[in-house]
């Protein structure tokens, strides 16, 4: 079984990775520092070759020729002085074995004599040829001492530069601190926004995406609360006539009376169907709404003419005369951004609504316009209308206008048709509109979408 990877912290990234450039700068500094010593030293020893050679180009004293030993003014225990003459005679060695070769190439050269590299500096006088040799280790050790002097600073500052490291680090975590520990002690029904205040502005833009979340669960939390309250308190007068109408049936005494319990029993049957199937779509809808689904591309044309197919048997039934107005080649060929399923469930909704209120031998027309920019729905009726008063008041949940038939026979219903229609709308960035039908006399509710933008720079170009 694979372990899931352990989470990295933050700081110890930050703390290793900087203390790692550290060290890396300080070696990049030290092998600088280590070349460049080298160098100083070449050209310091070299210099102090050259001036020893010079030194002696007049020739050695008498006593010095005669005894073969170093003179006291060019002792160096660091440098080898070897004087030969023209005809390979050494007549001079400062050092006893150091066997440098007899034949020098004038100048600096580098040469091996006993496994040890030695830097020779020859120079030729008109009687003798003088050699100034150097071990290569004593420079080398020589440049190591510089370095490492020149590192000295910078070794005793380490601790501190790591303390400053660390106290750096802390301090700009600090703010990403602060928010880990508000969360941590928050509830579970705690979803007020977390305070960016001092932030990165790296972490800036993760905080308000975390608070849009937090607020887009916020709604969903208060729309399920009012949502479990509402339906409880709609569901309860229902189920309570359902109950009555199984006493009337248990109490029936004759086949009459049992039939017409039964016929109550169905048809409060049904009205709890329906408002259950209502009650669950408006659950979808404001679920997909907090969802954030993205949009597609939606014929509404295509939609109305489906809705007015399937609401045509209803329509019948009521003996209405329900139409789909003409339609524009503009209007066929719009689409607007959306989901098809909740525009399908609004035009169903309003269809629903002005079928139940518009009484028999009455009218509903179904139409589409196309405006620059957008696309606008009318259902328009010739029922009762709806009073001014009373239009905002119909689009709240579970609210039902005090209007019936014109027949003055009570329409059936909970209150949730237009309500639903209206949060599809919302969830589309529009609202229902409730008016009054000029052709018709009755109730006009229209409601208008945004074309997609592609179709619109094409229909502009």
């Amino acid at each position: 079984m694979s372990q899931l990877p352990r989470p990295s912290s933050l700081r110890l990234r930050l703390l290793a990775f900087l203390l790692t450039a550290i060290v890396l700068t300080a070696f990049v500094q030290g092998m600088l520092a280590y070349r460049s010593a080298l160098q100083e030293a070449d050209t310091l020893f070299d210099y102090q070759m050259q001036q020893t050679a010079f030194a002696l180009r007049a020739g050695l004293p008498p006593d010095a020729r005669a005894s073969g030993s170093a003179l006291p003014e060019y002792q160096n225990d660091e440098l080898i002085v070897q004087v030969w003459t023209n005809e390979g005679l050494r007549i001079f060695e400062s050092a006893v074995g150091a066997a440098l070769p007899q034949k020098a190439v004038l100048g600096f050269t580098e040469v091996q004599a006993r496994g040890i590299t030695y830097r020779v500096f020859s120079l030729q006088t008109r009687s003798q040829v003088i050699q100034v040799a150097q071990d290569m280790a004593a420079r080398r050790a020589m440049a190591r001492a510089l370095a490492l002097r020149s590192l000295l600073p910078l070794a005793l500052m380490a601790p501190l530069l790591a303390l400053a490291v660390w106290w750096s680090v802390g301090r700009l975590l600090a703010p990403v601190e602060r928010v880990r520990g508000q969360l941590a002690q928050r509830q579970a029904d705690d979803l007020v926004p977390v305070s960016d205040t001092g932030l990165p502005s790296e972490l800036q833009p993760l905080v308000h995406e975390f608070n849009a979340l937090l607020t887009r669960v916020q709604q969903a939390f208060e729309a399920q609360q009012h949502f479990v309250a509402d339906a409880a308190h709609e569901l309860r007068s229902p189920l309570a006539a359902l109950k009555l109408q199984i006493q009337g049936l248990q109490r029936a005494v004759d086949a009459d009376t049992r039939a017409l319990a039964i016929a109550r029993l169905a048809g409060g049957i049904d009205r709890a169907t329906r408002l259950v199937e209502q009650l669950l779509v408006l659950a979808r809808q404001e679920a997909q709404a907090a969802s954030g689904a993205p949009l597609e591309p939606v014929p509404l044309a295509d939609l109305a003419r489906q809705a007015v197919l399937e609401a045509a048997p209803a329509a019948r039934q009521h003996g209405l005369d329900l139409g789909l107005a003409p339609l524009t080649a503009d209007v066929q060929r719009a689409t607007v951004p959306g989901h098809a399923q909740a525009l399908a469930i609004l035009l169903r909704n309003l269809l629903d609504n002005a079928i139940k209120y518009t009484p028999r031998g009455g009218q509903v027309d179904v139409a589409l316009q196309a405006a620059p920019g957008q696309l606008t729905l009318q259902v328009d009726d010739s029922g009762p209308g709806i009073a001014p008063a009373e239009r905002e008041r119909v689009l709240q949940r579970f609210h039902r206008g005090p209007q019936a038939q014109a027949d003055g026979t009570p329409v059936a219903g909970s209150g949730l048709g237009l309500a639903i229609a209206d949060s599809i709308a919302r969830m589309h960035g529009t609202r229902l509109v409730l008016g009054s039908a000029p052709g018709l006399g009755g109730l006009r509710v229209s409601v208008s979408l945004a074309r997609s933008r592609a179709q619109e720079e094409s229909a502009g170009a």
